[in-house]
């Protein structure tokens, strides 16, 4: 995103995909609702596993096995790969999106926001947000037959960052077909490990399989591009990537992220959204209060501008966020939090 194209947030509030709800249509409702200026598709993990982080981006990936019962995806065993790896080729090669569509078994939600945007029942102009498994926590959860992940198997771990680029394209298209602008996050949970003995990937490999999905995205589309990771990383690694914009859990590493201010500076000048994750959501108690949250944030953002950052450059390039999905979390305190992200979404963007 160029400078001059910078657009003001000033705090509105998002999603990042699963619920723990079942209901598909009052979900999506509620989520118009609740968070109008950015409204997100829901992934409704505790109706079918078909919507698990995996298994929901697996269509169209003709070389991989899905097991729906265990909620499992594999390399498939064959003798000759080249069976399985040319059809996927052709359909991507040839710009064959449809080939790569997530169909309505796998998200409902998806569907179902679509059909609510376009219905213009709740205002037309803004934002809505899809996301879509990140390339190297897909990578990591599929194994071959012999328990090695496809993310230490380069032919197998292409083929995925192609299939996801085709996917991502195919689901940004049919977001922005309900008239508002589209963003899509790539969820990394597994970045949170980087430097540890479980995350084996590199900072030049990680900096340049985004920079590519990016730059593929970007040349196809009018997308805002994002990535979430849970956990502490090298932030560097990603405010460098290219990203439009990037959402990390606030509420429990925003000390860790400040650290790379240098970067962050450059990553705002350059046009670039924070989307911080200030609702917690595995510690999610109930009960918490919007002003907490709003201090905590706060006393954050003054130290950035103690470094010479403008609060109006902050506000206008910041979106807010739980610190991660909500899929885990009891039905009754994911509602809660919902409209505790709305609350300090208010309270912040006034």
């Amino acid at each position: 995103m160029l400078a001059n194209d910078i657009l003001s947030f000033n705090f509105a509030a998002t999603g990042i995909g699963s619920v723990p709800f079942t209901d598909v249509e009052t979900t999506c409702r509620d989520i118009f609702g609740i968070l109008p200026f950015v409204p997100f598709w829901p992934q409704f993990v505790k109706r079918s596993n078909l919507e698990n982080m995996l298994l929901q981006f697996t269509e169209g990936l003709t070389f991989l096995l899905v097991d729906e019962r265990l909620g499992s995806v594999t390399v498939a065993e064959v003798k000759d790969r080249e069976s399985h790896l040319t059809p996927f080729y052709e359909s991507y090669l040839s710009d064959d999106l449809d080939a790569f569509a997530i169909s309505r078994n796998f998200a409902p939600g998806l569907y179902k926001m679509i059909d609510l945007a376009i219905s213009g029942q709740y205002g037309n102009g803004g934002f809505i947000k899809g996301q879509t498994v990140g390339p190297f926590t897909f990578a990591a959860g599929v194994v071959d037959r012999d328990g090695r992940a496809a993310l230490h198997n380069t032919e197998i771990f292409e083929a995925i960052v192609s299939g996801l680029c085709a996917k991502a394209l195919w689901q940004t298209r049919l977001l922005a077909s309900c008239g508002r602008k589209p963003i899509i996050f790539f969820d990394e949970p597994y970045l949170a490990g980087f430097g540890s003995a479980f995350c084996t990937v590199q900072a030049e490999q990680v900096s340049d399989v985004m920079s590519r999905m990016i730059g593929y995205l970007k040349e196809r589309s009018d997308v805002l591009v994002g990535v979430h990771c849970c956990g502490n990383t090298d932030w560097a690694m990603l405010l460098d990537a290219g990203f439009d914009i990037i959402n990390f859990d606030a509420f429990g590493y925003l000390d860790y992220f400040i650290l790379y201010h240098d970067k962050i500076l450059e990553f705002l000048s350059r046009g670039g959204i924070i989307a911080w994750g200030i609702v917690p959501t595995s510690e999610f108690r109930g009960g918490e209060r919007p002003g907490d949250l709003v201090s905590r944030l706060s006393a954050g953002l003054e130290r950035l501008c103690s470094e010479g950052f403008s609060a109006d450059t902050l506000k206008r390039q910041s979106l807010l966020t739980p610190a991660c999905g909500m899929g885990s979390m009891d039905s009754q305190k994911a509602e809660e939090a919902l409209r505790l992200l709305s609350d300090v979404s208010l309270a912040l963007g006034r």
